[in-house]
């Protein structure tokens, strides 16, 4: 056994002193550090993959709109749509009037988005699952609602909804009088902004509502791989040429802002968790630092009987990376077993009143995480480089020491 690794094991021995409780607060500061960034990393990782999963179920991944010189209406959009969905990797097209409309409900009002569908093609281009209640039927002058957004009108399927058409507001020589729809299906994507904010309706009712005779204000497109960007640009390229007139937007672009707010929550606060690692670090330092006055004597004899500055800093080096690995590995275990149980600790705070993710403020129903080898990688990195920094300075203050004057103390 090398003697630095000999002597850090020796001053390692379990021993009833201040070092000894320096030594295990600094492995549980550690930990705590570690398990901290990994599992806040994961989850902000995991919040990121569910909404890009829950954008690309509900919201089209490119979006044909029509340019002002098109009058805002993209008019035989039926063999536009033959065309865009003829080209390899788009899975579907569809024309759409999207349009924000006042609904009301027994003295309550709501303003969702409302989209236009083609009722036959609707259930292949928004993939929200079974309906929460009722049925997609869109024909005859009915309506899908948010799950949430029935809640906050407190109506149900059945009922009767007042439509009030933006017409009403932009045109002034005209009175379009208020519209009454059936409920007849509600349905849930597990994400709030969408369950209280959209609604759906035939094609021919939205036109009806909007006052077009035909045309639509645009096509949604859905393709096979939307989060394979080489492909997927290559892909929007095509859509391009093909309908140069109309304006293009991807998925990306529509909701750059939430990923980009994301990326930078999820950076911001990793490193303001790394400060917790680091100065949990500062603890191994201080336990190394009580250790050198404490064996002031014995590194001095040891100096005297030969043993070079190397060894005696490797010694205590050894000492600090041992605290910073203990801590790390059971840090690494903690924040598995936490993710693990993740949700079944989120319900089990929630019973006691502690609401940790609520829908209404995250918008999405259950706690998400994913454990990327990278972060876990990058986090050993920095603490382990920190680490062998905290054990260096000690470790050369003990080398340092003049063998005669740590003999006399």
């Amino acid at each position: 056994m090398p003697f630095s690794l000999f002597l850090a094991l020796k001053y390692l021995k379990p021993k009833r002193s201040v070092t000894s409780v320096i030594t295990c607060v600094s492995v549980l500061g550690v930990l705590l550090g570690v398990a901290a960034v990994i599992i806040v990393r994961a989850v902000m990782t995991g919040f990121g993959d569910l909404w890009e999963q829950k954008i690309l179920d509900f919201k089209p991944h490119v979006t044909l709109s029509a340019s002002s010189g098109m009058g805002n209406v993209i008019r035989d959009e039926e063999k536009l749509v033959e065309k865009l969905a003829a080209i390899p990797g788009v899975t579907s097209a569809m024309p759409e009037i999207d349009t924000r409309i006042m609904l009301e409900y027994r003295g309550r009002v709501s303003a969702p988005v409302v989209l236009g569908v083609d009722p036959d093609r609707f259930q292949n281009a928004y993939r929200i699952g079974a309906p929460r209640a009722g049925d997609y039927d869109l024909e005859c002058d009915s309506i899908v609602l948010g799950v949430d957004l029935a809640r906050q009108l407190g109506c149900w399927v059945g009922d009767m909804v007042t439509v009030y058409s933006p017409k009403t507001l932009a045109s002034r020589d005209e009175i379009y009088l208020p519209l009454k729809w059936k409920v007849t299906g509600i349905f849930s994507s597990g994400q709030r902004d969408y369950d209280s904010g959209f609604s759906v309706c035939s094609l021919a009712s939205a036109r009806e509502l909007m006052g077009l005779d035909h045309g639509v204000f645009a096509i949604h497109l859905r393709t096979a791989e939307p989060s394979n960007a080489p492909v997927f640009d290559k892909l929007v390229e095509q859509i391009r040429d093909l309908a140069p007139k109309c304006r293009v937007v991807t998925w990306r672009q529509a909701d750059r802002e939430l990923f980009n707010a994301l990326a930078v929550e999820k950076n911001m606060t990793a490193f303001l968790l790394m400060l917790i690692t680091i100065v949990a670090l500062f603890c191994v330092m201080n336990t190394l630092l009580v250790l050198t006055v404490q064996k002031t004597s014995e590194i001095g004899l040891l100096k005297a009987l030969g043993f070079t500055k190397a060894k005696i800093m490797g010694a205590f080096v050894v000492h600090g990376l041992v605290q910073v690995t203990t801590g790390t590995l059971l840090g690494l275990a903690t924040a598995y077993a936490v993710l693990r149980n993740l949700q079944n600790i989120v319900d089990q705070l929630a019973r006691f009143g502690v609401q940790v993710f609520p829908k209404s403020v995250y918008g999405l129903d259950s706690i998400p995480y994913r454990l990327v080898a990278a972060d876990v990688v990058w986090v050993v990195a920095i603490v382990y480089f920190f680490g062998l920094l905290a054990a260096l300075v000690p470790a050369f203050l003990a080398a340092s020491k003049n063998p005669v004057e740590a003999l006399n103390k």
